[in-house]
C-alpha cells in the first residue's frame, strides 16, 4: 500500500515559533490549507497537577475580523494527547477563553466566549469541565437564553417594568435619567403614556468569572441588556449570578442595573 495514498487521514502539524496549525494530505506532503491559533492559555484543566495548553483556532476570513470553523483545543501536559471541541456556534468576532475554577473541584475549567456581531452585542458562550475522565459542556448561551425570558413595559409616571420570568420577580426602572426630550416624546405632561411601549431584553451579551466569596471557586456573572424603544435605546442591564450546584448552574441572585444620567 502506499503509505501516502491521497484518501488516507490528513494530519495536523504545529510548525515551531508559528501560530499556524497545518493540514497535510499524505499525498503531497505540503500545507494545503491552515488554521491559525487565535489565542492559548495554560493550566490543570484535567487535575492530574500538569499544566495543559488550551487553544481556540480557526479560519480567518480575508480582510476581516470574523473567525470561522472556531474550535477548541486541548493538549494533555502529561501525556501530550490533543483533543479537539467542536462549538456548536462556531462563526464569530474575537474569541477568547479564560480559565478559572467554576465548579469547586480543585480544576480550572475552560470558558470560550465568541462576540455575534449582532446589533445587541450578543455573545456565544460554552464552559466545559472534566468530568469522569472527559470533557463535559456544563454551560452554552444557547440553553441560558433559551431558560432566562422577561417582558418589558413602560408604565406611567416615567417608569418601565422588567419581569423576570423564570425567577418570578418584578424591577421597576426610573426613566427619569434619561432626560426631558426623551421623555416628551412618549409621556403627556402629566406623566402618562401616549401609547402603550413594550421593550425587550437581549440574548446574553457578558460573561465574567468572579470570586464573590474570595475561596477559590468562581462564580459567572452574566449580562443581559434591556432594550427600550428600539435596540439602540438601552435602558439598563439584567445581572445574573450563576453559582454551580454540583449538577448545573442555579441562580444565586439576579438584579437590574441602570447607566447613569447627568447630576442635576
Amino acid at each position: 500500500m502506499n503509505p501516502y495514498n491521497s484518501r488516507m487521514a490528513p494530519y495536523w502539524v504545529y510548525h515551531a515559533g508559528e501560530s499556524t496549525l497545518y493540514q497535510y494530505p499524505y499525498a503531497y506532503r505540503q500545507p494545503v490549507f491552515s488554521r491559525a491559533i487565535i489565542t492559548a492559555a495554560r493550566g490543570d484543566v484535567t487535575g492530574d497537577g500538569v499544566a495543559d495548553e488550551v487553544f481556540l483556532i480557526g479560519n480567518q476570513t480575508s480582510g476581516s475580523p470574523l473567525w470561522r470553523n472556531i474550535t477548541l483545543v486541548i493538549r494533555d501536559g502529561k501525556t501530550h494527547q490533543e483533543r479537539q471541541i467542536q462549538l456548536h456556534n462556531n462563526i464569530g468576532y474575537n474569541p477568547s477563553l479564560f480559565l478559572a475554577d467554576v465548579t469547586g473541584n480543585q480544576t480550572e475549567d475552560v470558558a470560550v466566549v465568541i462576540d455575534t456581531g449582532g446589533s445587541g452585542g450578543s455573545i456565544y458562550a460554552y464552559v466545559f469541565a472534566y468530568m469522569n475522565r472527559q470533557f463535559r459542556q456544563i454551560f452554552n448561551s444557547d440553553s441560558f437564553n433559551d431558560e432566562f425570558k422577561y417582558s418589558v413595559s413602560y408604565q406611567n409616571q416615567y417608569k418601565a417594568s422588567v419581569i423576570s420570568q423564570r425567577q418570578h420577580e418584578q424591577y421597576i426602572l426610573d426613566l427619569t435619567y434619561k432626560g426631558r426630550d426623551y421623555l416628551n416624546e412618549i409621556y403627556t405632561n402629566q406623566g402618562v403614556l401616549k401609547a402603550p411601549i413594550e421593550g425587550w431584553v437581549n440574548p446574553l451579551s457578558g460573561l465574567y468569572p468572579v470570586d464573590f466569596n474570595r475561596d477559590g471557586v468562581y462564580e459567572l456573572l452574566a449580562y443581559q441588556r434591556i432594550a427600550g424603544r428600539y435596540n439602540a435605546d438601552s435602558l439598563g442591564y439584567v445581572q445574573t449570578v450563576l453559582k454551580w450546584n454540583g449538577r448545573n448552574f442555579g441562580v444565586d441572585r439576579q438584579n437590574v442595573s441602570i447607566v447613569g444620567g447627568a447630576a442635576t
